[in-house]
């Protein structure tokens, strides 16, 4: 089941034995286990027949026992395991998931890992339980998340106030949805638009000097921009620090390396699909190809491994990080 099928079955009050919710984001797991906390059971009930533990506190024999208790007084009794990573023994949970009490709901937060297909407990939890992985969106899939989840709120966002917070934000939906949240009350009355404007006053980023805005000066050859942004990014070293610029430009570079090897006759959409990249960045990515071709895209790579490199202390003794990135800029466009 989806993250959305299951809320909406909670919401309609059938619940499963077993939420086993695994996978490495996070987000969506804790979601659910609070959905579950929250409103399966009254405040009143959730005294007496809700529980959380934790798996690096105790053994999954002292789980199970809980699990086998009845509901004081209500119908149902709630068993929210969290960190259950950490449950050295988890194997031993076979047992009760084999037969679940139907008058327990029970759910297991394993994050940022998945159960191993061939086990015991994995075969019998996709018999008993719903069993739902959470996996890890790419960066490419950010902007449309971010789409989606402004849209419940009213509210929405251009392309580039998205590709700003994804490169700001990286992949990390709760750090995501919580900074949107902050947005969608600092936000003027009457106002659904979120704005690079809005995000730099409110967030911090810089909505003219960011690596999003550097791709694109590099990928049309403004070399006035260009240096603008290094400048920029010498002077505020601290929240840009060149490793991570290179490694930005690094993915940017590799993904025009690949485009040179596409078919012919490439639609902007296999090219997103190959890319894995939004549908609006296909455009500067046919320009950087243009720019760069195949071998010079090569060197660039070449370019961006030497800088990164001395970025480490590595061949370089004397050049300050403004330097190091002026110089990385010059060659790259020369």
């Amino acid at each position: 089941m989806t993250y959305a099928q299951i809320i909406a079955e909670l919401d309609k009050k059938i619940y499963q034995p077993i939420y086993f919710l695994m996978g490495e984001e996070p987000y969506y797991i804790d979601k659910i286990a609070d959905h579950v906390a929250q409103n399966v059971l009254s405040p009143a009930d959730q005294s007496f027949n809700q529980t959380v533990v934790y798996g690096k506190d105790l053994a999954t024999d002292v789980i199970v026992t809980t699990c086998k208790r009845f509901p004081m007084m209500a119908s149902h009794q709630v068993v929210i395991v969290k960190e259950a990573q950490d449950l050295r023994d988890i194997d031993k949970l076979s047992f009760y998931v084999e037969k679940p009490l139907a008058s327990t709901v029970l759910v297991v937060c394993y994050k940022y890992k998945s159960l191993d297909k061939r086990t015991r407990l994995y075969k019998l939890l996709q018999k008993s339980g719903i069993l739902f992985e959470s996996k890890k969106l790419y960066e490419n899939q950010v902007p449309k998340w971010i789409e989606g989840y402004l849209a419940e709120k009213g509210l929405q966002a251009d392309m580039k106030s998205m590709v700003m917070l994804t490169e700001f934000l990286g992949n990390d939906l709760a750090k995501i949805a919580n900074e949107l949240d902050k947005l969608a009350i600092t936000m003027p009355p009457g106002q659904t638009l979120i704005s690079p404007e809005l995000i730099e006053r409110n967030i911090g980023i810089s909505k003219d000097f960011n690596t999003f805005e550097l791709n694109s000066a590099l990928a049309n050859h403004d070399l006035l921009k260009a240096n603008r942004i290094a400048k920029y990014f010498g002077d505020n070293e601290r929240e840009h620090p060149l490793p991570l610029t290179i490694a930005t430009l690094f993915g940017f570079f590799s993904k025009v390396l690949v485009f040179h090897y596409l078919p012919n006759n490439r639609e902007d959409k296999a090219v997103a699909s190959a890319l894995r990249v939004s549908p609006f960045f296909v455009k500067e990515y046919r320009v950087a190809a243009r720019n760069y071709p195949k071998a010079k895209a090569v060197e660039v790579i070449s370019i961006l491994r030497e800088y990164d490199l001395k970025s480490k202390g590595l061949g370089n003794t004397s050049a300050t990080t403004a330097d190091l990135l002026r110089e990385m800029v010059f060659k790259i466009m020369h």
